[in-house]
């Protein structure tokens, strides 16, 4: 029992990794990364202000929007220290408090992304399948209660994970194969059984995902029924265009994180630059390109951005 005390008060810090294999490279990738979070922080912020000063964006659909940029806001912030630090300042070393509270936090923001995602597809759901009774269905109270349902049930499923880690013993090298803290990179540390880690992580991935994405499936399942309804080719094409935005934000988040996903699971022979550059791409891409997604494809937004870029001039 002493041992195992000693072992969890000795680890004091971990250290992260950059890209050692791009040496000579390193300041051009955090030219890029930065660059990557310049673009997500202003495009987000625009599109929050966007949202709050056009007065025909304050609808449910773009309440369900401003959460998303609130969490891809969440996201860059909580990644943001770390990869700073290790690429620009070469400082890798992290105090162990220090990496588990930012793993809670981007694991926070993913569980939440998914939940969000999941609301506009019903939102896109009732107001393709059931457009009279729209405003009666997504009143701002529900569509208040859903975002909140949203931030609870990611903050339960999170929250025991560090508690989790920090009873375990680590005595390998504190070497983290990022320059962050994720759950998946943190298991592999301790010497004690993780059985109870690995299984908890996997329950909550399908209770969270697993669900998730089978519900906005089907979502868009009734979706295509109902407009394959539809008579006119034209108004079909015009009511499918309502959903490309969500489709786009849905691919873009899903898709990198079932490859990290696999990458852990199966790919555990690939070269270690391929799982942190899958890992940045699950990180990095949503965030960016879900603001200009969102621009590109609502006129409203578009306008508006339009008039701020003008006035500018």
């Amino acid at each position: 029992m002493g041992s195992f005390e000693t072992n969890i008060s000795s680890v004091t810090s971990f250290t992260l990794t950059g890209f050692p294999e791009m040496e000579g490279l390193e300041h051009w990738l955090a030219a890029l990364l930065l660059l990557l979070y310049a673009v997500s922080i202003l495009g987000n912020s625009l599109i929050l202000f966007i949202i709050k000063e056009e007065q025909s964006l304050h609808q449910p659909m773009y309440y369900f929007l401003s959460l998303l940029s609130v969490n891809d806001l969440g996201v860059s912030f909580s990644t943001l220290p770390t990869i700073l630090a290790t690429l620009c300042f070469h400082a890798p070393e992290t105090a162990f408090d220090a990496c588990l509270i930012q793993m809670f936090f981007i694991h926070f923001f993913s569980w939440t992304e998914s939940g969000i995602l999941l609301a506009m597809s019903f939102d896109r759901y009732v107001a393709i399948c059931n457009p009279l009774h729209y405003s009666t269905v997504l009143t701002d109270t529900r569509v208040a209660h859903t975002g909140i349902s949203i931030i609870i049930r990611s903050f339960c499923m999170v929250f025991p994970l560090p508690f989790l880690l920090k009873r375990l013993p680590f005595c390998k090298d504190n070497i983290l194969t990022h320059s962050y803290c994720l759950h998946p990179d943190l298991i592999r540390l301790p010497c004690g059984d993780t059985t109870i880690n690995s299984m908890y992580g996997l329950f909550i991935v399908v209770s969270a995902f697993g669900v998730d994405s089978v519900l906005i499936l089907l979502s868009y399942v009734l979706i295509l029924h109902s407009v394959l309804a539809i008579a006119s080719q034209e108004e079909r094409l015009k009511t499918l265009n309502t959903c490309v935005s969500h489709m786009c934000a849905v691919l873009i988040f899903y898709v990198p994180m079932v490859s990290v996903s696999m990458a852990h699971r199966f790919g555990k022979h690939a070269p270690e630059y391929v799982h942190k550059f899958m890992s940045l791409v699950y990180l990095f891409v949503p965030p960016m390109l879900n603001p200009i997604i969102y621009s590109i494809k609502t006129k409203e937004i578009r306008k508006r951005l339009h008039k701020i870029l003008k006035s500018k001039h």
